[in-house]
C-alpha cells in the first residue's frame, strides 16, 4: 500500500506533459460553461461564476453537467474534496456519452475516515463495458486545497493527470483488437453523493451524517476540445486541428512524463486490474500487455 503523503514528491523535477500545451489557471466562468442539473439547491456557483460547489447530505446530493458536448478534449479541474470524514461519499468527474453502450472517462474519489487517504479510482468504458479500474493514493491531502485533475483525451491516447502529474494511460490499440472510444461526443459530468453500501472497505464503514453537510468545491474549469454542434459538426474540422490551440490532439507522453508515470504507479497505485489474477482466470485483457 503506498504511504498517504511523500515529501519526495517535493524534490522531484516539475513534469511536463509532452511539450505543446500547459495549464490555463486563469478564472473560468461556471455560469458560462456548466449547468447545475441536480439537487434541489445543493448545487450552487457562487463568487461571480468562479467558484462552484457541491454538497451532500442525508436527503441529497448534487451534480453539474458541461453545456457543451465534446468529441475529445483536455479537460482541467480544480477540485478541493470533501474534509474530514468523508466515509461513504463519493466526489465523481467524468466524461460520459449516453446510452446502453456509451462511454466513458472516469474520475472517482472515495471517502474515508479522518486521518485514512482517499482513494482515486479510474476506469474507461467503451461500448457500455468498463472493468478497467486502476486506483491510487495521492501524494498530498486533497481535502487541505484545491488541485488540478486533468482528463486528456485524444485519437491516440487518453491520460489522466494530476496537477500535471500523469497517473494512467490509456492507449488506442484497435489495431491489436482492444475498443477505443472515439465515435460518441461525451460531456462533462460531476456529482457528489451518498455510496456507503460500497464506496468505503467495500460497504463496512458508513456515512456519519452528523458530519453533514459534506461539500466539494470546484473552480478553473478549463475545456481545451473539439465542441459537439447538435448536427454532427465538430468545432476542429476544417483543418483547425492543425493550430495551436489545438496541438492536444497529437499530445503524448514525452521520456520525463513517462518517467513520473511510473513513479506514481510504483509508489501510488493500489489496486490494477491488469494485476489481478483472480478475476482474470482465463488470462488478461489483451490492452493488458500494453499497459504493464
Amino acid at each position: 500500500m503506498a504511504p498517504k503523503f511523500s515529501p519526495v514528491s517535493l524534490t522531484l523535477p516539475l513534469l511536463i506533459i509532452g511539450t505543446s500545451i500547459m495549464f490555463t489557471l486563469a478564472s473560468a466562468n461556471f455560469y458560462k460553461d456548466v449547468d447545475v442539473t441536480w439537487g434541489d439547491g445543493r448545487g450552487k456557483i457562487v463568487n461571480n461564476g468562479e467558484l462552484l460547489t457541491l454538497t451532500l447530505d442525508k436527503t441529497s446530493g448534487s451534480g453539474f453537467q458541461s453545456k457543451d458536448e465534446y468529441m475529445f478534449g483536455k479537460i482541467d479541474t480544480q477540485l478541493k474534496l470533501v474534509p474530514g470524514n468523508s466515509a461513504g461519499t463519493v466526489t465523481a468527474y467524468f466524461l460520459s456519452s449516453q446510452g446502453a453502450t456509451h462511454d466513458e472517462i472516469d474520475f472517482e474519489f472515495l471517502g474515508n475516515l479522518s486521518g485514512d487517504p482517499y482513494i482515486l479510482h479510474t476506469n474507461v468504458y467503451v461500448q457500455g463495458k468498463g472493468n478497467r479500474e486502476q486506483q491510487f493514493h495521492l501524494w498530498f491531502d486533497p481535502t487541505a486545497d484545491f488541485h488540478t485533475y486533468s482528463i486528456l483525451w485524444n485519437p491516440q491516447r487518453i491520460i489522466f493527470s494530476v496537477d500535471g502529474t500523469p497517473i494512467r494511460e490509456f492507449k488506442n490499440q484497435e489495431s491489436r483488437g482492444v475498443p477505443y472510444p472515439k465515435n460518441q461526443p461525451m460531456r462533462i459530468y460531476s456529482s457528489l453523493w451518498n455510496a456507503d453500501d460500497w464506496a468505503t472497505r467495500g460497504g463496512l464503514i458508513k456515512t456519519d451524517w452528523s458530519k453533514a453537510p459534506f461539500v466539494a468545491s470546484y473552480r478553473n474549469y478549463k475545456a481545451h476540445a473539439c465542441i459537439n454542434s447538435p448536427s454532427g459538426a465538430s468545432s476542429c474540422s476544417s483543418g483547425a486541428s492543425n493550430g495551436k490551440n489545438n496541438a492536444w490532439l497529437n499530445e503524448e507522453l514525452d521520456a520525463t512524463s513517462q518517467q513520473r508515470l511510473k513513479w506514481v504507479q510504483k509508489n501510488f497505485m493500489i489496486y490494477n486490474y491488469c494485476a489481478d489474477s483472480k478475476r482474470f482466470p482465463q488470462g488478461f485483457p489483451a490492452e493488458c500487455t500494453i499497459l504493464m
